[in-house]
């Protein structure tokens, strides 16, 4: 089985800030990190190589050169082989011309298996790792929290509602987006960190896409996501503090907040 992790390095959100002329995001001197629940999917894929023999495991990146870090990062953790698909012309990319790009790369790696994390932590929109099904022709199973069965022909999986779960399998090729409920992902090991710093990492541009996807589908030009504003999250206030009350007059107190701000 060939499986193809798509992975994004994102600035560590806790130490994110704003400009307060531009409203962008300030990104020099921020730490960059591997995205939590793409890290999910790494683990998850490398837990299927251990299951069946002769699978692969490539993990693909869209981003700047220095992205290169966190693809060597994912080798460390056991991946095979890293590719970097990067290009001026990718850059001012949403969601939309993102997944087209990484869907080219997908379809000229070749992949049985494609495992995206459900979101990343700097935009939160849950939707790359859809569209990359939708542009691919497979069939997808989105917040999977648990790996029922896999073998060469199929994947079964348990997937997490905010209310129930559902199993779900799919015949293979397929797309499967983790969450962080998934696993934890494991370290890199010594030898890994040696051995990721040893191979050469593959680096992809446009031209090795161009013939399967539209140019007017990349970039900016082909991001239809207008961002009028953004702002920083307002922190949490103290809250009210209830003292001395029975189990009764808690639970009518509550009761009452939550009518007054028209949640019940």
């Amino acid at each position: 089985m060939k499986i193809v992790v798509c992975m994004k390095q994102v600035p560590d959100t806790t130490e994110v800030k704003l400009d307060p002329v531009t409203n962008n995001l300030i990104r020099d001197g921020i730490p960059a990190i591997i995205n939590p629940d793409d890290k999910c999917g790494i683990e998850a894929a490398l837990q299927i190589k251990e299951q069946l023999p002769g699978t692969t495991v490539t993990v693909v990146t869209m981003g700047i050169p220095s992205a290169e870090i966190a693809l060597r990062e994912a080798l460390a953790m056991g991946c095979d082989e890293a590719v970097l698909l990067t290009d001026r012309k990718l850059a001012g990319a949403d969601t939309l011309a993102t997944s087209s790009a990484v869907a080219g790369a997908v379809k000229k790696l070749g992949a049985d298996l494609v495992v995206c994390g459900r979101q990343a932590i700097d935009g939160d929109t849950a939707q790359v790792g859809v569209q990359i099904a939708v542009h691919l022709g497979y069939p997808v199973t989105s917040y999977v929290e648990k790996l029922v069965d896999v073998s060469e022909e199929s994947i079964t999986v348990r997937r997490q509602y905010e209310d129930r779960y559902q199993t779900v399998r799919m015949h293979l090729p397929a797309v499967i987006t983790a969450i962080g409920d998934l696993n934890k992902p494991r370290y890199m090991s010594v030898g890994g960190c040696f051995d990721a710093y040893k191979k050469e990492i593959r680096v992809m541009t446009f031209s090795d896409i161009s013939d399967v996807v539209e140019e007017s589908n990349i970039g900016l030009k082909g991001s239809p996501t207008f961002v009028v504003a953004s702002t920083t999250k307002e922190a949490k206030g103290a809250g009210e503090v209830l003292k001395d009350l029975t189990a009764d007059e808690a639970a009518a107190a509550i009761a009452d907040r939550l009518a007054a701000l028209h949640i019940i």
